[in-house]
């Protein structure tokens, strides 16, 4: 089964999200894109500032570790820097996530997005049990989190279905979209063979924003195989279902504590 390949007539750089040129073919008017490698920083430290601020002063004002607003706080708030700023920079900047990031589902990224979701998870597997034979067990950040949560379950339930629906989307707005997009841009400019470069840049910023040294390889190979996705198909729609998908088998086990 061979990946369909991108027509990317009118694409205006190597690596560009097969939207672009879809729009450009069907006559639709385009503005130049002036957003760049600045606004994949500055959605990264909103995902990484926000959070800081927020719980912050819910802490400050007696809301903290333990309550339903701290804890919903603490999952939703990055996705302001990942996902709103990709959206909103794009809008403002460009011709909006469709067009500029590849924002597009067709029926055929269900079948890529189940397959990359299998392969996250498979070397995904692979990776966390080496990474424990050398370190030994590790958890994940998020994980500790929602099992110590001590917040109603049916909250738990709530943050866990965004982790499989928002989460993903958000996610790879950023990384699979604004970050990929910026990062062959730049590099067509620089030269580069663009869509290897941006493939593995958006997956090294993937696995560093995570900040949980251990999971570097875990995260990394998850990462590659996602952006894999993006290069391949020119959208985010099948990055988007692997991601969601690999999420959802990781807190199947976390489901099973909460709940025996």
């Amino acid at each position: 089964m061979a990946v369909d390949q991108p027509d990317l007539t009118g694409a205006p750089y190597p690596g560009a999200p097969v939207t672009y040129a879809e729009a450009r073919d069907s006559g639709v008017p385009l503005k130049r894109m002036r957003w760049g490698l600045a606004d994949v920083a500055i959605s990264m430290l909103l995902a990484v500032i926000v959070p800081v601020i927020v719980l912050s002063v819910m802490a400050a004002a007696g809301v903290g570790p333990g309550t339903v607003p701290f804890f919903l706080a603490t999952f939703t708030t990055p996705w302001i820097g990942f996902g709103v700023w990709p959206w909103l920079t794009t809008r403002l900047q460009g011709n909006g996530p469709r067009i500029d990031l590849g924002l597009s589902f067709r029926w055929s990224d269900v079948g890529w997005g189940l397959l990359g979701g299998v392969a996250c998870i498979g070397l995904g597997t692979l990776v966390a049990t080496i990474t424990t034979l050398i370190f030994g067990e590790f958890g994940s950040a998020a994980g500790d989190a929602i099992v110590d949560a001590g917040v109603p379950k049916a909250v738990v339930l709530l943050v866990i279905v965004l982790i499989v629906t928002v989460g993903p989307l958000c996610e790879e707005l950023c990384f699979r979209g604004l970050a990929f997009a910026a990062t062959a841009r730049f590099a067509a400019r620089m030269g580069w063979a663009a869509v290897p470069v941006a493939t593995v840049v958006s997956a090294l910023l993937f696995t560093l924003i995570h900040f949980e040294p251990v999971r570097i390889g875990v995260l990394l190979v998850i990462g590659l195989v996602l952006s894999v996705l993006r290069a391949r198909t020119g959208r985010l729609g099948a990055p988007v279902i692997a991601h969601g998908v690999n999420n959802a088998v990781a807190v199947v086990e976390l489901v099973r504590i909460l709940f025996s």
